[in-house]
């Protein structure tokens, strides 16, 4: 069976039939569980679902828009048709001091990759979205704040700590781009992809949402073989990657699952 399907289907059967319900900040309620973990050997597979169908284009342009351009400007991903941010964009064209920014603030990505290539077992390694100073001018404070770098043997290791995660909605995003970000910086300072250990805080399910994960489930045992990431091997500088040098082959999955974004 696939991973991916499994290890996410197996949260949500779990949220489904111990989730704690309560309410939140958006006035629709939630099932959660906390310290939901999927770990994934990225040399042996790609961590998308197959049981409904991922923007993966999607996902990587906003992973992009996030680590490469470091921008805040939902203008940016709109001139792409990715309009997952408009909800929070402000009347500047922002999202204010948030994701991005604070990538380009503390040039984190150039630190990242130059540990990497100079002191690999260094146990700093880290890229952390969640500056207190600047939390109060965000129009979304991250969810996915935080990823913890290890390199063991020839191998790049990533764990994404995200403090809450939809279900339905995110976490199939989230849980796929982190996995090509450290494809992509995996290439650029010579190491191979290892392991990629997603935690989530707060997992949740939205009450209108619950439908939508039955029908899912319904489809556990016919899940597909996951597809082959293909990521253009003459790249050799992380800010000379585009849309057009990271591809999925084979991709084979079932019809999408239409489920409404809390905002």
């Amino acid at each position: 069976m696939n991973i991916a399907d499994n290890q996410y289907l197996n949260i949500v059967e779990n949220i489904l039939k111990n989730g704690y319900y309560s309410q939140n900040r958006t006035g629709i309620a939630t099932y959660k569980l906390p310290h939901q973990t999927m770990q994934f050997d990225l040399s042996k597979a790609f961590p998308i679902l197959t049981t409904k169908f991922v923007a993966f284009k999607t996902a990587v342009k906003e992973l992009l828009w996030i680590y490469e351009a470091q921008s805040n400007d939902v203008r940016e991903l709109q001139a792409q048709n990715v309009h997952i941010w408009d909800e929070w964009m402000r009347e500047d064209g922002t999202i204010g001091k948030a994701y991005g920014y604070q990538v380009a603030k503390f040039k984190q990505i150039d630190k990242l990759i130059n540990t990497l290539k100079t002191d690999p077992q260094n146990r700093r390694m880290i890229i952390s979205l969640w500056n207190i100073e600047d939390l109060p001018d965000m129009a979304l404070q991250p969810c996915c704040y935080e990823t913890l770098w290890d390199v063991t043997d020839d191998k790049l290791n990533c764990m994404l700590v995200q403090r809450s995660g939809d279900f339905p909605l995110g976490v199939p995003f989230n849980m796929c781009q982190y996995a090509v970000l450290v494809h992509l910086i995996a290439q650029i300072t010579g190491f191979k992809p290892g392991i990629f250990t997603h935690v989530i805080n707060n997992a949740h399910i939205y009450e209108n949402q619950v439908e939508g994960m039955k029908l899912q489930l319904t489809r556990k045992n016919a899940a597909y073989d996951a597809p082959k990431l293909w990521i253009n091997p003459e790249i050799k500088d992380f800010y000379d990657f585009t849309i057009d040098d990271i591809k999925l082959m084979n991709y084979k999955h079932h019809d999408k699952i239409s489920m409404e974004v809390a905002v």
